[in-house]
């Protein structure tokens, strides 16, 4: 039991995938007209949502034991680690999935498309999402990634009647292909330069040239060059976003919350096992020759363009997806901040997504609640008046665009403040700098969403986004909420968590 009691959280949601899957196959269909629908899918919305949540809690559980302390499974090691950074992952990807699967609960239904495989598929996504977060072995880093990414594409196009949804589907998926060939090629590269596909042993290889087998440096340069692109494609990094905005627009805005939380946080994940397991050595990790350098440059590319473009967009969503883009710059900030403040960047960037993650599901999930079907927010106008029409509604949306923003004292705040921190004590002033500086630009197209909604009035004859109703929807909404308030009042701890995490990432 405590070998097992090592992968509950990752046993927790994988059988409640399967039992929701066969709950699927078995539920009853009905015909409406010329719309097939498979209910109810209120019941598996909730079922996704207590399984995620139930591999939180199990997460929560192992970390309060101490992963340290379980004995692990033979041979499991280092194909899936079982460690704290693993754990917090874990929670994290588990809390986004869950509050997506109940904003699906309300959503599919209203806007008909009410089809059971959505909560498997979300589920098997997570699964894959977790296995790419305790991935220490490149095998089964490369099966995680592309059991995530599958489930993803298919979310993607499964608007199966929409030629946008289509194209962003299809879009994702050869980009997403394309990007893991990268990853596939590099990882093959690495195994024929050091002799291992494990973590560990790569790093020990190229640290150690006169071990038994020397890493051919050459080779291991062209396949770090390699993996750093598909990472970046995988966290969406200008300039390989391209599939970003498309697909963020195309797919169910419930999936798009999912992909902004669940996808990027195992991505991110994914990065750091990679560049401090395997490429951590001092050569690769120097700021004179290694990847932080190149991490930097594409930090400040991610940010500034991203913001830049995000400010011109009419179509909320849209503009959401370039926001995503910029979120993922920050944090490739600390992430490029490793090797002069190693536990304390590898925190920041953990603390950044658990506050990213609760903030920009409450943003898309307060988008969902204001409009209805054929009364759908899409753009800035849709929104125009909403503040004296619905307040309450207005008032959620405002709480999660202000922690997006950085306005104290929500989550969002002090993610930024966090990494703006670790970064000015790692000495990197010209970063910090622009990471402050793109966080002011970010405040314009957050706040113009705000002046819209309390500050102008609908023109004669515009159409009204009318809010949705579903205790769904806002039930995710209001654990959204209470955790950005409380992230944002009280971070210590989930900061002294991250940190704990980080030693055992080294």
């Amino acid at each position: 039991m405590t070998r097992l009691m090592a992968i509950s959280p990752l046993l927790v949601v994988a059988l409640g995938g399967v039992l929701l899957m066969l709950a699927e196959a078995f539920s009853h269909r009905r015909e409406e007209g010329d719309v097939r629908h498979t209910g109810p899918s209120s019941e598996l919305a909730l079922g996704t949502a207590v399984t995620l949540l139930a591999g939180a809690i199990m997460a929560a559980a192992v970390w309060m034991v101490g992963p340290e302390k379980l004995e692990t499974l033979p041979g499991l090691a280092p194909y899936y680690v079982a460690d704290r950074f693993t754990l917090f992952f874990t929670f994290t990807i588990c809390l986004g999935g869950a509050l997506a699967a109940l904003l699906a609960g309300g959503y599919l239904p209203e806007h008909k498309l009410d089809r059971g495989e959505f909560y498997p598929l979300l589920t098997f996504g997570t699964v894959g999402a977790i296995l790419l977060a305790a991935a220490g072995d490149l095998l089964s880093l490369f099966i995680a990634l592309e059991t995530m990414s599958l489930a993803v594409y298919a979310l993607t196009g499964f608007r199966r009647t929409s030629p946008r949804s289509t194209e962003a589907a299809v879009k994702y998926f050869l980009l997403g292909s394309f990007a893991a060939v990268l990853l596939l090629y590099g990882g093959a590269l690495l195994y024929g330069a050091t002799g291992h596909t494990d973590l560990a042993g790569i790093r020990a290889a190229i640290m150690h040239p006169a071990a038994a087998k020397p890493a051919n440096l050459a080779l291991v340069l062209v396949a770090a060059a390699l993996i750093l692109c598909g990472l970046a494609f995988k966290v969406s990094a200008v300039p390989f976003h391209m599939w970003t905005p498309d697909a963020y627009e195309g797919a169910p805005t419930p999936a798009t919350g999912y992909m902004a939380v669940a996808v990027k946080t195992a991505a991110f994940a994914m990065m750091l096992r990679v560049l401090v397991g395997g490429f951590g050595d001092g050569a690769l990790a120097s700021w004179a020759a290694g990847w932080p350098p190149v991490l930097a440059l594409l930090a400040v590319v991610t940010m500034t363009g991203a913001n830049l473009v995000a400010g011109r967009q009419e179509s909320v969503k849209r503009m959401l997806a370039y926001s995503s883009i910029a979120h993922a710059g920050y944090v490739l900030v600390a992430v490029a901040t490793i090797p002069r403040a190693s536990e304390e960047a590898q925190a920041s960037v953990m603390y950044y997504l658990l506050a990213y993650t609760v903030s920009t599901i409450g943003a898309f999930g307060a988008l969902v609640l204001c409009g209805s079907r054929g009364a759908e927010a899409v753009s800035y106008e849709d929104l125009a008046g909403l503040g004296k029409r619905h307040p309450a509604v207005a008032i959620a949306f405002t709480l999660f665009l202000l922690s997006l923003t950085g306005v104290p004292p929500t989550a969002g705040f002090f993610g930024k403040w966090y990494v703006a921190k670790t970064t000015i004590g790692a000495g990197l002033y010209p970063l910090a700098i622009v990471l402050l500086l793109n966080s002011a630009l970010a405040a314009y197209y957050y706040l113009r969403v705000l002046v819209y909604m309390y500050m102008r009035d609908p023109a004669p004859g515009a159409p009204i986004a009318k809010p949705m109703r579903s205790g769904y929807v806002v039930g995710a909404l209001v654990i959204a909420g209470v955790l950005v308030l409380a992230l944002g009042i009280w971070p210590t701890t989930p900061i002294e968590l991250a940190v704990q995490a980080a030693l055992t990432a080294r």
